[in-house]
């Protein structure tokens, strides 16, 4: 009997679901006292509620802003943004990047290319294309587009978890590297101040032995990663100080140049061994690697600002990809590592890590 796949939605796939759409438009900008952003720390923005008003992701900006980090992930949806070719609607992606100007944050956009397991999602008008020059031009023509009215963005990721995607079509590659290079020198060209690069989850590099698959599809700027310190079943087997030590792969995954940690989180979820207490220690270590090689660093953003109600996560799982593990077990696992590695609770209570989160923030150098 064939066995029920399920996927490993950290990174990319569970990130794409992060896209809010408003209840609520903006009404007056409430004022607060601003905090010296600091653009190489990040905090995945997201509020409490599945589908929140304005004025609660508002305050979820507000407040994440006050730690001083200064820049947040923005995910886009190519369907939504572009839904019919040459036709472009900025309803959603202009409130979310009105936010982030607003509270003087630099954003980090992903452009789901590459999606864990999957191509895109692409618009309807793309049909299923092929990694191939049409699909490389179209890339570009959107992405100029998107970066002609967001000024804000200063880092692009083309790919997501893109070692997920090539196990499995390793075939793929030499066309990926083609298709990567066309859309980067065609946009660097005109945004010469934007960085491209890709992004690979470093737990399943490390747990799956496959770091060689990162030199292969380095290509770009810098090369990013997401990373949940946990097993090929989702627990979190180790101590902090002994996750915090696989952070060393990304530079030598990366063959010298620069890395960025996209997302990177610690569950608190007793289910899968987690507490408030190593996640409190895990944010202080990761910090301290981070400042220990901050020169090889674009940026450092954790993953994410609340926690949200089990059932959230579970709906949203990647049932695609093939294992050879118990699927219940690692579905269970999966979200309630994603829904559990806020840094405030889904009953809207801080957790230690919180204010630790702060004080890594004013502990680290803002260059």
């Amino acid at each position: 009997m064939k066995r029920k796949s399920i996927g490993i939605a950290i990174g990319a796939t569970a990130a794409v679901i992060a896209v809010i759409f408003f209840l609520v438009m903006p009404n007056q900008t409430q004022t607060q006292t601003q905090v010296v952003p600091n653009p190489k720390l990040g905090l995945v923005i997201m509020p409490l509620t599945a589908r929140p008003t304005f004025n609660e992701i508002h305050n979820a900006y507000i407040q994440a802003a006050s730690t001083g980090i200064g820049r947040s992930n923005v995910y886009m949806l190519w369907p939504i943004v572009e839904s019919q070719k040459g036709t472009f609607n900025w309803q959603t992606y202009d409130i979310l990047m009105g936010l982030n100007r607003e509270q003087h944050l630099n954003a980090t956009l992903y452009f789901s290319i590459i999606n864990n397991d999957q191509l895109g999602p692409f618009p309807s008008w793309l049909g299923q294309p092929n990694i191939d020059d049409k699909l490389a031009n179209e890339t570009a023509s959107a992405l100029d587009t998107i970066l002609s009215r967001y000024y804000i963005v200063d880092y692009v990721i083309i790919g997501g978890d893109m070692d997920i995607y090539f196990r499995d079509h390793p075939n793929d590659i030499p066309k990926y590297v083609d298709f990567f290079n066309s859309v980067y020198s065609q946009l660097k060209a005109k945004h010469p101040n934007v960085k491209f690069g890709n992004w690979f989850s470093l737990n399943d590099l490390i747990n799956h032995h496959d770091g060689d698959m990162v030199a292969k599809l380095n290509q770009g700027d810098f090369v990013a990663y997401s990373y949940a310190p946990v097993d090929l079943l989702f627990y979190q087997t180790n101590s902090p100080d002994r996750e915090v030590q696989d952070l060393q792969n990304m530079m030598n995954f990366s063959g010298g140049k620069n890395i960025a940690l996209m997302e990177i989180g610690w569950s608190t979820s007793k289910s899968i061994n987690g507490t408030t207490e190593d996640q409190t220690k895990f944010v202080k270590s990761a910090f301290d690697f981070y400042r220990k090689n901050e020169s090889q660093f674009e940026f450092m953003t954790w993953y994410r600002q609340y926690d949200r109600p089990f059932d959230t996560c579970y709906s949203s799982l990647n049932t695609n990809i093939q294992t050879g593990f118990n699927s219940d077990i690692l579905a269970n696992n999966t979200a309630a590592y994603l829904c559990s590695t806020g840094l405030i609770d889904d009953n809207n209570n801080t957790k230690p890590a919180w204010d630790e989160f702060k004080n890594q923030i004013q502990m680290s150098p803002n260059s």
